[in-house]
């Protein structure tokens, strides 16, 4: 055999352990798993002093294209997420305009990534107040999952996303259920977090740390446990993403543990920042639900090392940096960290917390590739798409804003010294990134559809 590709001499990293061989890959695929390969090949990557690992399956990204192409477009998200050691992302069905709630949107979205993603790339639709009636053909044109949101969100600009009342969320998990998919909550009491930020604006209590306990745990958490109540009553498959503390995973676990089908995601910042450092980085810092205290962040620790959380996410939610000024409260809420997924994990969770490589692995890629019906990814063995990628433990970088792929360069990791890299990453045998030659080729990405 000729193979397109062989990457020799890499520490490979599979599920149960990680070993010493070269993959061979043809034809988008992995052909051959071997000690050595000595056949033909097209081109070899040496991969010696390497992780070579699966690709990160990004299952939260925002991309605001169509509507706001000017915070981030499918072009410039892709190559960051390139950049970062992903392979393929599902997109938020907000915060383009008009948010990704009826096929119409959906077409929009379908027809403005045509030709513009370095990765493979899909879509979840999204539950809303007024589109009970819609969800069907969202799931007959193949989006992945469903999002919804308990917080409130979005704007009064027609079109955009609105957050879920009790009725829409306990009829649209009956809906879902029938349907077999997978409901996405963003979980935080609406009414209590809405208020207690008025309180603190009214009192002129305006600072970061005013803003993270205007959204105090106990608001997650309640969200969660409603959430988790409406799923056992109906069903529905539930998936609760970025929760950001232990006391929201507890009810988790309890929920699993009474027959629900539940899984949870954490995200790369919550281990990377605290609430005490919002103050000193600013609004780029804002996230919902908020960065935690070091204390929570802990606790938080200590439930990734148990296994209690299936995978990471970036919740990549870029915008334009004059949205990221001024007084906090008012400032845009989302992070822009797709681009240092996979490096800074690794640095945080690996070589700092001692996780092992191929847990890490399990967070990054199999777990999501299992929960999100992705056959082909996920991993690195024999006939799956040869989405892979390699990182350099030993190698140490301080990120600066010219190194970001974001239409808008900015990041709250600017001036963080991370300690791994990405040095390659390979969609389906290509190789879409290069830590030397930066992004290579042409955008290759690929529609992945549950129809298909």
């Amino acid at each position: 055999m000729v193979y397109d590709l062989v990457i020799k001499g890499g520490d490979v990293v599979f599920h149960d352990g990680v070993r010493k061989v070269d993959i061979g890959i043809k034809d988008e695929k992995i052909a051959c798993i071997a000690t050595h390969i000595e056949d033909e090949a097209k081109a070899v990557i040496q991969a010696s002093g390497q992780y070579v690992m699966p690709g990160m399956i990004d299952t939260h990204v925002h991309i605001s294209e169509p509507g706001r192409t000017e915070w981030e477009g499918f072009e410039t998200g892709s190559k960051a997420l390139a950049a970062g050691g992903t392979t393929s992302y599902v997109e938020m069905p907000l915060n383009a305009l008009p948010a990704t709630t009826n096929k119409e949107a959906l077409d929009l979205k379908l027809e403005a990534a045509k030709s513009q993603n370095y990765v493979d790339y899909a879509f979840y639709g999204g539950l809303v107040p007024d589109n009970l009636d819609k969800l069907n053909e969202l799931t007959d044109a193949g989006v992945l999952a469903f999002k919804c949101f308990t917080a409130n969100c979005g704007s009064d600009i027609p079109g955009d996303f609105t957050n879920v009342d009790d009725y829409t969320l306990y009829k649209g998990m009956q809906k879902l259920a029938e349907r077999d998919q997978l409901l996405c909550i963003h979980a935080e009491n609406a009414d209590v977090t809405d208020n207690l930020a008025k309180e603190k604006v009214r009192q002129g209590k305006t600072t970061a740390m005013d803003f993270v306990e205007s959204r105090p745990i106990f608001t997650e958490v309640e969200a969660v446990q409603r959430a988790l109540l409406f799923a056992k009553e109906t069903g529905c498959k539930l998936h609760l993403v970025h929760i950001s503390s232990s006391e929201a995973i507890q009810a988790i676990l309890q929920a699993q543990r009474e027959g629900v089908d539940v899984t949870v995601e954490s995200c790369v910042h919550y281990f990377a920042m605290t609430a005490e450092d919002v103050a000193e980085i600013g609004p780029k810092a804002k996230c919902q639900p908020p960065l935690r205290k070091a204390e929570d962040q802990a606790k938080l620790w200590d439930e990734l090392m148990d296994g209690n959380i299936d995978w990471v996410t970036s919740d990549h939610s870029p915008c334009t940096e004059d949205l990221k000024e001024g007084n906090i409260f008012d400032a845009w809420g989302g992070i822009s960290g797709a681009q240092n997924n996979v490096d800074l994990m690794f640095d945080l969770a690996v070589k700092q917390h001692g996780l092992s490589v191929s847990r890490f692995t399990d967070l990054i890629a199999k777990t999501p590739s299992e929960r999100f019906n992705l056959p082909n990814k996920g991993e690195i063995a024999v006939s799956k798409d040869a989405d892979i990628i390699l990182v350099d433990s030993n190698s140490a970088y301080t990120l600066k804003q010219e190194d970001l792929y974001y239409k808008n360069k900015h990041s709250a990791y600017e001036g963080r010294k991370i300690n791994a890299r990405v040095t390659k990453t390979i969609v389906r045998g290509n190789v879409v990134y290069d830590l030397d030659q930066g992004i290579a080729g042409e955008p290759i990405g690929r529609l992945m559809s549950a129809n298909q």
